[in-house]
């Protein structure tokens, strides 16, 4: 295959795919280059379906190579290993619009890989590496419906733009990624500063407009260089299956629809699968049709009959209305040892929150391609099989877990205050204990608690909803506060948190085309009304933060001391800063910019700790009067320590009577109120009692 190339223009940016000279064994690659950003993606598919499977097995795969940059990881093995949270994240963020974007009835093993293999800190590669991994698809022989676009919107000086820069994005109040096809948007992630449900519509129609020019293009270059699309094996449900079903299912899952009760409703339909697997197929030796086609028709049909009575009968599963949220208790304090925790429970989901407050060292340090740091604000979500009544496997975080955390995270990244007003890391963990729908919004509310419990200042509170969608041709309805099933079996997945005034995070994902941005609009609003409700409930039960900290939580302190004296508390090889730690048990951590941050929960220790550094590291100053300490008795004076420094008190400046024999009046170790009259060019420091005496008549 003879190489080809495409030029796209995205905001201010142009980016070329380039196709046929790498990875040419793959069914689709495509090397992107933007700036100096150069991304390799390629799209693979198994030869035949996967046998007994009724779903797409589909894996995607992020990588960005530390080489990209000039540098190697850190740590002894000196290679990529297991993701990082960031490369999960954009994995999921790839994965999420192109799935839906395949034939029905596509089973066969495939992957996608995306590696980042040059990175010029300019042009950020996650949303490029979407764009790849499309293009790779679209020039391939895998049934794709149609190509995706994907790019991100920032907002600054009430400005969008298009792609921005990591420095761009540091300004903005918005950082908002989305990928969609010509006609319609199929995922929506972004997190803001309180902006209003207009300004996010405005910013996903800004976004579209580029995403529309991108589709285009890449419709071009599958004209130009495109395999045909193979859609032999494609599996399509005999008829008379799907007949059969019908048949027997229309009574059963009318009942099934009408149990409120998750438990109750999931046992009740798994019973009627198997009456219905066997009237279908009476002899299990000689089946009329295969087990696997019953069940795909059964879930297809119970999709039916829940959207139709949603969607005409105004029905729902549990008898609610589309706007009503289901019941919420609340419960603060939960757990007495924690420095802050709550437990949040909406219908059937319910999250215990726990809020842990520590210094600098209980940061989650990190590396990616713009180097090492730390956070100094993290959440991590705990979805046990428990939960949902299952029994499953333990062990690291699924990528559900982590982009559920990180969403979480963000949306209450914005409520925090600023490190100078409260100097504390903070860890939040959400431990979902009963989920029946959007978990991850129980941990923004129960998040939120449990921070106001633990005495953070918030800014203000914020909560969060899930909302879903039934589309049918041209009627539709918006469901407030949607449950488990009406998630799996609708056309929308949209989270939305905030406040009463603006929104803080939003994540939509969307299974079919179709939804104009009047639907979305009408969800934002309907949202807003619901979190509103939320909020009302849980500022009920905490109206404000604790005023006071946990006695179980660490006090923290801190100290501005110059960037030279850093060295100084440190010492040589660590030495004076460990026997500071030792001698008072307090954790100390010094930033580069020289602030001192003390945690203890002993408030003496403290105060040593901070008695020791001052004495490192404080100036002495002409004209200034000071308690020293006595260190040494010559015949001409007494050497006083003032800090770490040392100035001599001569015998004529000690009293204003004549004394012979100053012994006779001080010994080492005597505190002494001395004033600082001059300090000459080598650091010799002269002191005075005797100024701070009354004169004798």
């Amino acid at each position: 295959m003879h190489q080809e190339s495409i030029t796209i223009k995205a905001g201010d940016k142009e980016i070329i795919l380039e196709t046929g000279k790498i990875a040419r064994q793959a069914n689709g690659s495509v090397m992107l280059h933007c700036g100096e950003t150069t991304i390799l993606s390629t799209a693979t598919a198994a030869k035949e379906p996967m046998e007994g499977v009724d779903f797409l097995p589909l894996r995607v795969d992020y990588q960005e190579k530390f080489s990209s940059v000039g540098k190697t990881a850190s740590g002894f093995i000196k290679r990529e290993g297991k993701p990082s949270e960031r490369e999960v994240l954009v994995s999921r963020l790839t994965d999420r619009p192109i799935r839906p974007m395949f034939e029905d009835g596509y089973y066969k093993d495939t992957q996608l890989l995306t590696y980042v293999y040059s990175y010029d800190g300019v042009n950020i590669p996650d949303v490029l590496g979407i764009l790849a991994a499309s293009a790779a698809l679209t020039i391939s022989d895998i049934p794709l419906k149609k190509p995706i676009g994907a790019v991100r919107v920032g907002f600054i000086d009430q400005e969008f733009i298009i792609n921005p820069t990591p420095d761009q994005l540091k300004q903005s109040t918005l950082d908002l990624v989305l990928a969609g096809t010509e006609d319609a948007i199929l995922m929506i992630e972004g997190y803001c500063d309180f902006l209003t449900e207009e300004q996010v519509l405005e910013a996903i129609e800004k976004g579209h407009t580029v995403i529309q020019d991108i589709c285009k293009a890449l419709l071009e270059f599958q004209k130009k260089v495109g395999k045909e699309k193979n859609k032999e094996g494609l599996y399509q449900i005999p008829s008379e299956v799907v007949a059969e079903v019908q048949n027997h299912a229309k009574a059963p899952l009318d009942e099934v629809l009408s149990i409120s009760n998750k438990k109750e409703r999931d046992l009740k339909f798994s019973y009627y699968s198997e009456q219905i697997l066997s009237a279908i197929n009476p002899d299990p030796e000689n089946p009329r049709f295969e087990e696997r086609d019953i069940k795909i028709a059964l879930k297809k049909y119970k999709s039916e009959r829940m959207r139709s009575m949603i969607v005409n009968d105004k029905k729902r599963i549990d008898g609610r209305a589309t706007t009503e949220i289901r019941p919420i208790s609340i419960e603060h304090g939960l757990l007495p040892r924690t420095h802050g925790s709550s437990l949040f429970t909406r219908g059937e989901t319910q999250a215990i929150a726990v809020c842990t407050l520590g210094g600098e060292t209980m940061a989650q340090r990190y590396e990616d391609l713009h180097g090492e740091g730390a956070h100094r604000f993290y959440m991590q979500y705990f979805f046990p099989p428990f939960s949902v009544g299952e029994v499953g496997r333990m062990g690291p975080p699924g990528r559900r877990e982590v982009g559920h955390g990180k969403l979480a995270e963000r949306a209450l990244t914005a409520i925090l205050p600023d490190q100078k007003e409260f100097p504390y890391v903070i860890r939040l963990e959400s431990n979902i204990t009963e989920s029946n729908g959007s978990s991850s919004m129980a941990s923004v509310c129960g998040g939120c608690l449990a921070l106001m419990d633990a005495g953070v200042p918030v800014k203000r509170p914020v909560a969060g909803i899930a909302m879903g969608l039934v589309l049918e041709k041209d009627h539709f309805a918006i469901l407030s506060d949607i449950m488990g099933t009406e998630d799996a079996l609708g056309d929308m997945d949209f989270k939305i948190t905030g406040d009463d005034k603006g929104i803080t995070a939003f994540q939509m994902d969307i299974k079919v085309e179709g939804i104009t941005h009047e639907i979305m609009r009408a969800a934002l609003l309907q949202a807003k009304d619901g979190r509103i409700h939320i909020l009302n409930k849980m500022l009920e039960v905490v109206p404000s933060s604790r005023e006071k900290l946990s006695t179980y939580a660490p006090r923290i302190e801190t100290m501005q001391i110059k960037q030279n004296q850093i060295g100084t508390v440190i010492g040589p090889g660590g030495k004076q800063i460990r026997a500071i730690v030792e001698e008072t048990g307090v954790q100390i951590d010094i930033s580069d910019e020289g602030v001192v941050s003390i945690a203890s929960t002993n408030p003496e220790s403290m105060e040593r700790a901070k008695e020791i550094i001052i004495n490192l590291t404080g100036d002495v100053e002409v004209g200034k009067t000071y308690t020293g300490k006595v260190v040494s008795i010559v015949p001409f004076g007494l050497f006083v320590q003032i800090y770490s420094k040392q100035g001599l008190c001569h015998i004529s400046e000690v009293s204003h009577s004549r004394i012979d024999d100053l012994k006779n009046y001080y010994k080492e170790g005597d505190e002494i109120n001395v004033k600082v009259l001059a300090i000459n060019d080598h650091g010799q420091i002269k002191l005075s009692h005797k100024v701070l005496l009354k004169q004798e008549d």
